[in-house]
């Protein structure tokens, strides 16, 4: 059975090392290719976009794929909506992994933003330490607040052009536990954390430390994803794709 994972998550990952040697299902999986040294899978991957809908449902037809994993990041709505269109055009099963947001507890300080120019009006006036943890190709909206101190972490430096003013940049990958995030935040005197709104658990120990250190937490609101059959993890795509397996060829 051919699988095509849409990758950018921690569960394409998961699922990948899941399907790694089987012999019932030749899976791929693709990266959208922001990152020029992405962790690469223990299966066949390929890297680059499809060009749309248009393209990744002619790929699913070129490649005869017989399953689609839409195993994108929460905030890669546009992905999603495509392979949505591409497996209506094709009748490929598509199934996406759609794991639950984070949801605030007793404790925390959220601000809820619809966007990250919202997250950096929310700021204030009064500067502050900030802790960003968007990635490094939506920096731009906070340029407009200068007065503030940036901490700055993504997977790969930003271009030095879209940094605010006053920012510290440092790269590293996930997952990270709540120690290190404590003695992160506490040596870069952080009063706010801006984040999105990601859900899972490797990124989480941020949340939990501000909590714990009475931080304000300004968290923006995930877009919305077209609906499709989905399930939360890996573990339950994997039971998707051998039942899809077993089924009679038109079942």
């Amino acid at each position: 059975m051919r699988a095509l994972i849409l990758g950018g998550s921690t569960e394409a990952a998961q699922l990948a090392r899941l399907l790694a040697g089987q012999d019932w299902i030749a899976p791929t999986v693709s990266l959208a290719g922001r990152t020029s040294a992405p962790a690469l899978p223990p299966i066949p991957h390929r890297i680059g976009g499809f060009g749309g809908a248009q393209g990744l449902a002619e790929h699913l037809q070129r490649t005869a794929t017989d399953v689609l994993i839409d195993a994108t990041h929460p905030y890669a709505a546009r992905m999603s909506a495509n392979a949505v269109a591409a497996a209506r055009a094709t009748g490929v099963p598509l199934l996406a992994i759609r794991r639950p947001a984070w949801a605030p507890v007793a404790g925390d300080r959220w601000t809820q933003v619809a966007d990250l120019a919202a997250a950096a009006r929310a700021l204030g006036e009064q500067p502050c330490g900030v802790f960003l943890t968007i990635g490094r190709q939506e920096l731009a909206p906070f340029r407009a607040a200068p007065q503030h101190r940036y901490l700055i972490r993504s997977v790969e430096a930003p271009e030095e052009a879209d940094l605010p003013p006053s920012a510290t940049v440092i790269t590293a990958r996930g997952p990270f536990d709540l120690a290190s995030e404590r003695a992160l935040l506490a040596a870069h005197a952080i009063d706010v954390l801006v984040t999105k709104n990601a859900g899972g658990q490797a990124t989480r120990a941020k949340i939990d430390v501000a909590r714990g250190l009475g931080l304000r937490v300004i968290i923006t609101e995930r877009p919305r994803k077209p609906d499709a059959e989905s399930v939360q993890t890996a573990a339950q795509a994997w039971d998707w794709l051998r039942a899809h397996h077993a089924a009679p060829r038109g079942a």
